[in-house]
């Protein structure tokens, strides 16, 4: 008998029939769903955990406005910094274009809580008050506090094990705190974030940092910002600064400074390998469940495959059938873990608090690895289909 070859129109037919057998057996559509559902939650929250800790890891890099910086080559993130000679920074004032050089300190230090007395590690950013490449919202309207010797501003976004710091602020305008053993007065706040790496954020002027950590040399910088004039041509600036310093310190664009801090987290730490090991199990789960679902499927159709196949039907309309079941269930399962998964994300920020935003940039990615794992559960269930032979129905 020759095959009957059917117009791309019968893929209509294809969705509907794909649709009544699944919905002939509403516990198994059901279990597909919340597995799809199941696969969806993991890897949004995944990806979510995953960008999150980008996001707050580079928080500071993304706001500073250098337009290069220096850092040391052995420096892997912005808690853990080598120091290099202050004489490279400045050496950079000699290349035509550049503007101004500023340096960047930072540490962690312990902060006892002026309440509770309970200590919390603090990232200790020590800046020079009068430079302008930190827009950090708070900060211009308290630099004529923090020119004064021993003082500190305190990051209102920090965990509130830090204290009540805020409220006391408007009661007292400024309070004494302990900072690495030493007596320091909050006179003001500024807003960055939590990291990953620091429940709470402080910034002294660098006089006030040299005194915190005295086993920081004075002749040093952890981080060289350089700002170049109005239309200067960043990479060529970048080439000849580089060519006149040592080898262990690089020179990076913004750009390649954010990529460098991200790239400590991602391939530097296991919290990178952990969540991109989530995203993949996620999957893997949703493969297996959605792969039983429709292997069962075809397995207790199969002698309705088989007339099908008399009637005329070819194996590129049974191929349509299938990948139909499986796009059903991609919507089926993506539209509830969406929502589901979008107020997760506000129940995990509320806890942890880091911002974490369900973009539409983590949607279309969570939809192209859903729909994949469905369409290649159902290219292995296909698989059965070759197996039904019209012969079958007289049987």
């Amino acid at each position: 008998m020759t095959s009957i070859k059917f117009p791309s129109i019968f893929s209509i037919f294809s969705i509907r029939l794909a649709w009544r057998q699944l919905w002939y057996d509403k516990v198994r559509f059901l279990t597909a769903i919340c597995g799809v559902i199941f696969a969806c939650l993991l890897v949004f929250m995944q990806i979510g955990f995953k960008n999150a800790l980008f996001e707050s890891a580079t928080l500071l890099q993304r706001t500073m406005t250098g337009d290069l910086y220096l850092q040391h080559s052995q420096s892997e993130a912005l808690w853990r910094i080598v120091s290099f000679p202050r004489q490279n920074l400045y050496r950079a004032l000699s290349v035509e274009g550049v503007e101004n050089v500023t340096a960047l300190y930072a540490a962690q230090a312990p902060w006892k809580n002026p309440e509770t007395g309970v200590n919390r590690t603090a990232l200790i950013l020590g800046i020079d008050p009068k430079a302008n490449v930190y827009p950090l919202p708070g900060l211009e309207a308290q630099k004529d506090f923090l020119r004064m010797r021993d003082t500190v501003l305190f990051d209102e976004m920090s965990r509130p094990e830090f204290g009540r710091v805020v409220e006391l602020l408007k009661k007292k305008k400024e309070f004494p705190v302990e900072l690495a053993g030493h007596r320091l007065d909050v006179v003001g706040t500024f807003k960055m974030g939590i990291t990953f790496s620091a429940d709470g954020n402080l910034i002294v002027n660098d006089t006030t940092f040299f005194k915190l950590f005295p086993m920081k040399s004075q002749s040093g910088v952890d981080i060289g910002i350089i700002s170049l004039k109005k239309g200067a041509d960043i990479q060529n600036i970048q080439q000849q600064i580089q060519q006149m310093l040592p080898q262990d310190i690089k020179v990076l664009t913004k750009e390649e400074y954010i990529a460098s801090e991200k790239a400590y987290w991602n391939n530097l730490t296991p919290i990178g390998y952990i969540f991109n090991f989530g995203v993949v199990m996620g999957l893997f789960v949703g493969f297996v469940i959605v792969y039983q679902v429709l292997f069962n499927d075809i397995t207790n159709h199969l002698h309705e495959y088989a007339t099908l196949k008399a009637m005329g039907y070819d194996n590129h309309y049974f191929i349509q059938v299938v990948m139909s079941a499986a796009f059903i269930l991609v919507i089926s399962g993506f539209i509830p873990g969406l929502f589901i998964s979008a107020m997760l994300y506000k129940i995990v920020e509320q806890s942890i608090f880091i911002e974490m935003d369900l973009t539409v940039l983590k949607a279309s990615t969570t939809f192209l690895l859903i729909a994949v794992m469905c369409f290649v559960s159902s290219l292995f269930a296909i698989r059965k289909l070759k197996s039904a032979n019209p012969v079958d129905v007289f049987k």
